[in-house]
């Protein structure tokens, strides 16, 4: 890496994390000459400074290659696969099992830009765009995300999130909701995902901001997302992109974790 570097690339334990998983140039055809941490780079760019692709910085990759690395990555499958490899790695470092047995699920209204895409007013955060659906584990591991418009009630959009784990995560047994879910959803899981939703109530006789059992965790995530400045709102025309976008800032986070702790 011939330049100055730059807060958001990646440090040498972060890469030695990453590299193993990054996939490689498919046989044949013309090889692959581009240095593929300084791609990662870029993206960390892009995601952590909240820039457009067009002005990632000249001593970057060309924005064209990054960006087509980052959709045939996401096509691909490869920011999930990623994503979940270090996921279960954070677990083991933590003297976790790699799969969890207990969830938490919410959602964040996010606004959108006039980019472009789906999009819904939600009423109740009086805030126009999408819904950023997410389950986490007791560690605020992302497990599952989707998004949505923000029009979808939270009741309707977990489905979408807890359809994902029909055939995956065989240890989950209880999963962790606020009020909003309550009501027919409870029966729902049961049926269909064979699994535990369980309501955690804020108490009618608490005042002002309190810390409520399990329901903080998924906030802190939410709050480690919010370090990204390109999540501040979602950019992103397709909802596909704006889930891998939140998967590259875990992709970061988890990766910076496991370096620093040597796990």
């Amino acid at each position: 890496m011939n330049r100055e570097s730059y807060p958001t690339d990646l440090t040498d334990g972060q890469w030695a994390r990453i590299a193993p998983l990054i996939p490689q140039a498919k046989p044949g055809g013309r090889p692959r000459s581009v240095d593929m941490r300084e791609i990662l780079n870029a993206i960390c760019y892009v995601t952590r400074s909240g820039c457009a692709w067009r002005l990632i910085p000249h001593d970057l990759p060309c924005w064209r290659t990054v960006y087509g690395y980052f959709r045939a990555f996401r096509v691909s499958g490869v920011w999930t696969r990623l994503h979940d490899a270090l996921r279960e790695q954070v677990r083991r470092a933590c003297g976790r099992k790699p799969t969890p047995s207990a969830a938490i699920i919410d959602s964040q209204s996010v606004k959108t830009t006039e980019k472009g895409g789906p999009r819904g007013y939600d009423a109740g955060k009086k805030i126009n765009g999408r819904k950023r659906h997410i389950m986490v584990d007791t560690l605020g591991l992302i497990l599952a995300i989707v998004i949505h418009e923000a029009s979808i009630q939270d009741r309707d959009g977990a489905k979408l999130v807890l359809g994902q784990f029909k055939k995956g995560f065989s240890r989950l047994k209880l999963i962790w909701a606020d009020g909003g879910y309550a009501g027919k959803l409870i029966e729902w899981t049961r049926k269909n995902i064979h699994r535990k939703l369980e309501i955690v109530k804020r108490s009618d006789d608490v005042k002002g901001f309190v810390v409520l059992p399990r329901r903080w965790v998924v906030e802190r995530t939410f709050g480690w997302l919010g370090r990204y400045r390109r999540l501040s709102k979602d950019y992103e025309q397709l909802t596909e992109n704006s889930e891998a976008m939140v998967r590259i800032a875990m992709i970061n986070l988890m990766s910076k974790r496991l370096a620093r702790n040597g796990g």
